[in-house]
């Protein structure tokens, strides 16, 4: 007991030293430095937390991965307990994955979570996509989101490395997802598959991204055009006065959900990025930076996080993407402040994040986190991070 208690205040104390340089930390504006051994601080956060995560989330029996920590908090559903993840959970791990590879090449983390991935893979009519479980332990739903996270993954690493497989992996996602597209309210991608009764921007919104990337990568016309029809459609049916995004649209009455979230931002600024990449029309850039003035205000003016780690993530995909145009880093060192305050205060002695100092935060959050740590250790190591401004 007494060498536990000792570990305990020996993690705490490194925890806090560490965390306390992150406060005394800020971004200057300065030329972006060349490439140099990976070793800063966030690093350092990154490096732990993934073996918090391989210690606890994942099960070396099974080789698949718990949603929760705690076995009480896994659901039930149709009285049939889940003890493994979501996708969706693996789909944070996987974008993270890549990041983490951007950093370090030979780690190759997204080889073995595709492989596990596969085992939630429906080639069920009218197109092949993956499920929300696992297929051999009662699979449930596809949901068109999810199938989207894949693609901008898969995609994300094409752009990378070239690799053919991560080209068609994001041709899959595409096809897949565009059974969800009709015409009921003009256009747009229902939430999941067989049910039509809302269409959402966390459809739409990474729909728009999936088609873009794909343009970039074939040249082919016809996913530029899909990506403009559900951009303006997106922007026309859920765009908030602020120039941030509600929720969903019910398709039974046009009842808007008014929710607000980082993610549904986050994809719709980066498409206004990539759109501005490829057709150098200003406008795009114009939309780009209004939506990061808006949502730096409304997601990061308080110093701390509004909604889960993996929401924020996707927003600071938007804002990293946004830095090679508007080299302006006041939306990352907003980030960062509710990120340093995160690390500081959110954790605990075993580096498990906590939701609202109580229960362990789930799977999909450790892996937000996750990509976070590893998009930061890249900023460090390209941007000087120093105090002053």
């Amino acid at each position: 007991m007494m060498h536990r208690f000792k570990t305990i205040l020996i993690m705490a104390f490194l925890m806090s030293m560490a965390t306390s340089s992150f406060s005394q930390r800020t971004v200057s504006h300065k030329t972006p430095l060349k490439d140099k051994v990976i070793n800063g601080p966030y690093k350092a956060q990154l490096d732990a937390l993934q073996k918090v995560i391989q210690q606890h989330f994942y099960d070396k029996t099974s080789g698949y991965y718990f949603a929760e920590v705690d076995p009480a908090r896994r659901e039930v559903k149709n009285g049939y307990r889940r003890e493994y993840t979501y996708l969706w959970s693996l789909c944070a791990l996987y974008q993270a994955a890549n990041e983490i590879e951007k950093l370090e090449p030979k780690t190759k983390l997204m080889v073995p979570l595709l492989k596990l991935m596969y085992k939630y893979y429906s080639p069920a009519p009218p197109k092949a996509g993956f499920t929300d479980y696992i297929m051999k332990l009662k699979p449930g739903e596809r949901y068109y989101d999810d199938n989207e996270w894949v693609g901008i993954t898969a995609l994300d690493a094409y752009a990378r490395t070239g690799q053919k497989s991560d080209l068609k992996l994001g041709q899959a996602m595409y096809d897949f997802i565009m059974t969800g597209y009709n015409q009921v309210l003009g256009g747009g991608i229902y939430w999941k598959e067989g049910s039509t009764s809302s269409k959402n921007t966390c459809s739409n919104g990474p729909g728009v991204l999936v088609a873009l990337q794909l343009y970039q990568a074939t040249n082919n016309k016809a996913y530029l055009d899909t990506a403009l029809k559900i951009y303006n459609w997106t922007n026309k049916m859920l765009q908030t006065p602020s120039k941030l995004y509600y929720d969903n649209i019910s398709t039974k009455d046009g009842q808007i959900g008014k929710a607000i979230f980082s993610y549904n931002t986050g994809t719709m600024l980066e498409a206004n990025v990539y759109l501005y990449q490829i057709t150098h029309e200003t406008k795009y850039l114009q939309r780009a930076n209004e939506m990061a003035d808006s949502s730096l205000e409304y997601f990061y003016g308080q110093g701390k996080f509004r909604d889960g780690y993996w929401f924020n993530a996707v927003l600071l995909r938007a804002y990293q993407h946004l830095l090679q145009i508007n080299k302006d880093t006041k939306y990352i060192l907003g980030f960062k402040k509710c990120l340093d305050d995160a690390l500081q205060n959110d954790r605990n002695e075993q580096g498990l994040f906590l939701q609202n100092g109580q229960h362990v935060r789930n799977l999909v959050e450790h892996g937000g986190m996750l990509e976070i740590l590893a998009r930061f250790a890249w900023l460090e190591n390209h941007y000087n991070l120093s105090t002053g401004g």
